[in-house]
Formats: structure tokens, C-alpha cells, sequence
């Protein structure tokens, strides 16, 4: 019985993956570039996540790289976007301590979903990452 299981999230797992590929590839983006010291943790945390189901601290590894995913997306989209635009250090470290609380909220809401997700969730989520990291 537990291998029809696994067997059947595999499937549901594939053809999520497969689904999200095609409308995202589909759709315009808006993407940002990070660290690759983040990228290599996101490939890191997603080919363990992928290769060893067995593992019972997957989610909150998710957990903390979708936190780290955040910071440096927030960063990317309106911090770079102040310190280029020389808007002064006391409007850049007000909208630093304002990205700061966001990051902290939206990381604590998801981290209290993801923490919670099966393997095939967990997998649909690491999907999902995948197709947004483009090379």
C-alpha cells in the first residue's frame, strides 16, 4: 500500500511540475538575480528535498530558504532600485527597516504552511522555485 503511495505523489508531483512549467513559460516574467552562493543553497535544498523523501527536516529547510528567497527578492526589487536612485541614507534605512518587517511577516506566514506540507506538497513548492529560477 505505501508504495502505490509514493508511487502515486511521484505521478501527482510530475504532472504539477510539468502544468507549472507550461503557463509559467507562458506568461511574461519579472525575475531577479541573487547571490550564487544562494543559488547554489536553492539547488542544494531542492536536489535533497527531490532525492531523499525520508528526510523529516525538509520542510523547515524549505521553510528557510523561501525566507532567504524573500530577503534577497525584496532587496533586488525596491532597495537596489532606493540606493540607485541616491534617495539618502535616512529614506534607504527606513525603507531597509520597512522591507525588513514584511520579509519577517510573510516568512512567518509561510513558514507555518510549509512546515506543515506532506512530501508531494513540499515537492510542489520546490517545483515551483525551480521554474522560477531561471539560468
Amino acid at each position: 500500500m505505501a508504495t502505490a503511495t509514493k508511487s502515486s505523489s511521484k505521478s501527482s508531483a510530475a504532472a504539477v511540475r510539468s502544468s507549472t512549467k507550461h503557463s509559467a513559460a507562458s506568461e511574461p516574467s519579472l525575475r531577479f538575480y541573487h547571490s550564487k552562493a544562494l543559488r547554489q543553497k536553492t539547488d542544494s535544498v531542492l536536489t535533497a528535498l527531490e532525492s531523499h523523501p525520508g528526510h523529516k527536516n525538509h520542510g523547515e529547510e524549505i521553510a528557510d530558504l523561501v525566507t532567504e528567497l524573500i530577503d534577497a527578492g525584496m532587496d533586488y526589487y525596491f532597495l537596489r532600485a532606493l540606493k540607485e536612485a541616491d534617495v539618502g541614507f535616512v529614506a534607504e534605512q527606513s525603507a531597509r527597516l520597512g522591507m525588513s518587517g514584511a520579509v519577517k511577516l510573510v516568512s512567518s506566514v509561510s513558514r507555518k504552511f510549509i512546515t506543515r506540507m506532506d512530501h508531494t506538497q513540499l515537492l510542489v513548492v520546490a517545483s515551483h522555485i525551480r521554474t522560477l529560477a531561471a539560468e
